[in-house]
């Protein structure tokens, strides 16, 4: 039984990352040893899961309907598990989804409490500024800024963070402060992921709200990107602020049109629609929300 549970698990990791080698490492085994695991169960099952090509892995319709239908009992068996023990310990890899900056600044400096909590866990951080796919990446919770796209995922709240524009000291020496959105067309903008809005940046004041449309003459794929140009002097900003706290304390970024305010921006964790959240994912959850004061 043992042995044909492992096998399952492995299945579920090469169906999720599509790969033999790459959830073999995961779980400790060579690519080899991935793959007669995995024909040793289709043998027991009777059916091909997967198709094997040069470019890499994929599921049969038979195999897709065999994964839907274990993962929930995997899921099942974690938390049965976890209740016997009694102790509360976590065990397992626990695969959370979070944007770059959110892990380098907010969450890995709060990791380590939580890990000596739960010495047998092993935290997976699938770091990415893009929206992943909880479901297919096979994530167990994900952090996420803003509305939430997937209704039939399941959500808790973690606070909120304000939008703000931001540039360094010696930009604003030299290129002056704005006091106005209308000023900006003026200046040098620099636009990351978390800048990018259908609506271009849209600001309030005394009951009004002013759009603008945010060309920026510096774009950058990750915020930390944009973040190092902004410091680095190359214009201003539209960021969270949970992506420059740092800086701005430290005085290597400044707050800009703070007579205008931009609009405050929730954060939550998600749990993939479909399936029970894991013992680990809840715990994690509700850990970081205390460790945020949430």
């Amino acid at each position: 039984m043992s042995d044909r549970l492992f096998s399952l698990r492995l299945f579920s990791r090469v169906a999720r990352l599509r790969s033999f080698s790459v959830a073999g490492r995961e779980l400790g085994l060579s690519q080899p040893s991935s793959s007669r695991i995995i024909s040793g169960l289709e043998k027991e099952v009777g059916v091909t899961l997967l198709t094997r090509t040069t470019r890499g892995v994929t599921l049969t319709e038979a195999g897709r309907d065999y994964l839907e239908r274990i993962e929930p009992i995997l899921v099942a068996l974690e938390e049965a598990d976890h209740a016997a023990r009694g102790t509360g310990e976590l065990r397992g890899i626990l695969r959370i989804a979070v944007s770059t900056p959110i892990a380098v600044r907010e969450l890995a400096p709060r990791l380590p409490a939580f890990m000596d909590r739960h010495p047998a866990l092993r935290v997976s951080l699938q770091m990415s500024d893009q929206r992943q796919d909880l479901v297919n990446e096979s994530i167990d919770v994900g952090l996420r800024f803003g509305a939430l796209t997937d209704s039939n995922a399941v959500a808790q709240p973690l606070g909120q963070s304000r939008r703000l524009l931001v540039a360094s000291p010696a930009y604003l020496a030299k290129a002056g402060t704005p006091e106005s959105p209308g000023e900006l067309a003026s200046h040098s903008l620099i636009v990351g992921p978390s800048g990018v809005t259908p609506a271009g940046w849209s600001f309030q004041r005394n009951g009004r709200t002013t759009s603008i449309r945010a060309e920026g003459r510096l774009t950058a794929t990750v915020n930390e990107g944009a973040t190092a140009a902004a410091v680095a002097g190359l214009g201003i900003m539209s960021t969270l602020e949970w992506g420059c706290r740092a800086e701005l304390a430290s005085g290597a970024l400044t707050e800009v049109m703070v007579d205008w305010k931009m609009e405050t921006i929730a954060i939550h964790a998600v749990f993939p629609a479909g399936r029970a959240a894991k013992p680990s994912a809840r715990a994690f959850v509700e850990y970081f929300r205390t460790a945020l004061g949430a």
